[in-house]
């Protein structure tokens, strides 16, 4: 073989090894997060009985690991922007390492709250950093897919606390349960010794060193009208994602075991049908992302979500309410595949970071609040007024997309000040 055709081919397969590890780093850290989450849900029971607290408390300590991702997500997203992906990455995943295992020595609720606390610091600036590290490493046309195949890590760590919490909550209690947080421990380790930073941003940060520039990275996401009004849209589209999917699976389960006499059981393998229409529907948007662009993509599911859950409010029979949540799963959280190459997309690799993670969170605090409101509807309502408002949201977001500039703004571009950008 020629020397350069060698040369050529050597680097071809160094830039898929890197590809394929950005995935891989990303896809754990999303299922170390979402595992966590849910170790939450899995032994709330259990830690409301313990403190002796009501349910509202118990609720508080959600709550307070939200407010800990966004404020982590706005931190370390400005860290990962200044200091490399990788580094700053591997110190999430400590930190959210961390305030899991201290959850398990928690002596009262107080500690509960700020362990929580400290692990939605964690957990909230992975996300971001994880998805600018995959979106900087991909090409454009294959980002969409990309994306999913590390959202869908979310659903595998749902599968994987529930079967953790089956073996570990009834002969070793909650607390053993969190203890399971010292693994990532060892997956920073690896990622640290593995995963080398993002080539784009070392570019970056090379022409960002020859102009001086040290603006805030933060304020740029506010630097003109345009691209405040394209900060405020993403972030409510990520809002309606995370209020739409928090209300469905929080409380379609007991809206079935009321309206369709489903049972505990019942309601498990309602759970598991969804999550599997989740995943197909993930990995289906991926690629419609990258064959239509954002604009339709979004539009079609969004849509497609409005319709489902409005009419799923209709089901009935123990196969209608299986297939329905299948289809229900597929579109409403099929899109959740797309955020990261979306807002990605839109933003220059220097604020990269610090926008995915500060936007995505924000609609993570806000949109975390729709549980609250979907079980007022339930308690002063009924299930099909509760299904017309998770379905208008997505028309409220599918109308904001619309808002969205075709015009975005690529990694090529990004050398220039942001303020020159048409968001």
């Amino acid at each position: 073989m020629h020397p350069f055709l060698e040369q050529e081919s050597d680097n071809t397969k160094n830039t898929g090894d890197y590809r394929k590890k950005t995935v891989v780093a990303s896809v754990a850290g999303l299922t170390l997060e979402g595992m966590d989450i849910m170790f939450l849900s899995f032994a709330m029971s259990m830690i409301i009985a313990e403190f002796h607290i009501d349910l509202a408390a118990g609720g508080l300590i959600s709550s307070i690991t939200n407010i800990g991702m966004l404020l982590g997500g706005i931190i370390f997203g400005v860290l990962a922007d200044k200091f490399g992906r990788v580094k700053v990455f591997t110190y999430t995943v400590l930190l959210f390492a961390v305030g899991t295992a201290l959850t398990g020595l928690a002596a009262n609720i107080e500690q509960v709250y700020i362990f929580r606390f400290i692990a939605g610091l964690g957990a909230g600036g992975e996300y971001g950093i994880g998805m600018a590290l995959v979106a900087e490493a991909w090409p454009k046309d294959k980002q969409g897919r990309a994306s999913s195949y590390v959202s869908v890590g979310a659903q595998y760590g749902v599968i994987l606390a529930a079967l953790l919490s089956a073996m570990i909550l009834p002969s070793l209690g909650w607390r053993a349960l969190f203890f399971v947080g010292v693994v990532p421990v060892i997956f920073a380790f690896i990622v640290r010794k593995n995963l080398d930073e993002s080539p784009e941003w070392l570019a970056a940060q090379k022409a960002k060193r020859a102009e001086k520039d040290n603006k805030g990275k933060l304020a740029q996401l506010f630097a003109t009208p345009r691209i405040t009004m394209t900060t405020i849209a993403l972030s409510l589209i990520a809002t309606v994602q995370i209020a739409g999917y928090n209300g469905l699976m929080i409380w379609l389960p007991s809206m079935l075991q009321q309206s369709q006499g489903l049972s505990v059981s019942g309601s498990a393998l309602w759970t598991i049908s969804t999550a599997v229409g989740m995943i197909i529907g993930m990995l289906t948007f991926g690629q419609f992302l990258d064959r239509f662009g954002a604009k339709s993509a979004f539009g079609i599911f969004l849509l497609a979500s409005a319709c489902a859950v409005f009419l799923y409010s209709y089901a009935t029979g123990s196969a209608g309410v299986l297939i329905g949540g299948a289809i229900v799963g597929f579109f409403s959280n099929g899109m959740f595949a797309g955020y990261g190459a979306l807002i990605s997309s839109y933003c220059p690799v220097q604020i990269r970071s610090t926008a995915t993670n500060a936007i995505f969170n924000f609609g993570r605090a806000l949109g975390g609040l729709s549980p609250i409101l979907v079980g007022y509807i339930l308690q002063s309502y009924d299930m099909t007024v509760a299904m017309i408002y998770l379905a208008a949201l997505y028309c409220v977001s599918f109308m904001v997309m619309l808002t969205l500039n075709n015009r975005q703004v690529h990694t090529i571009k990004a050398m220039k000040p942001v303020e020159k950008y048409e968001l």
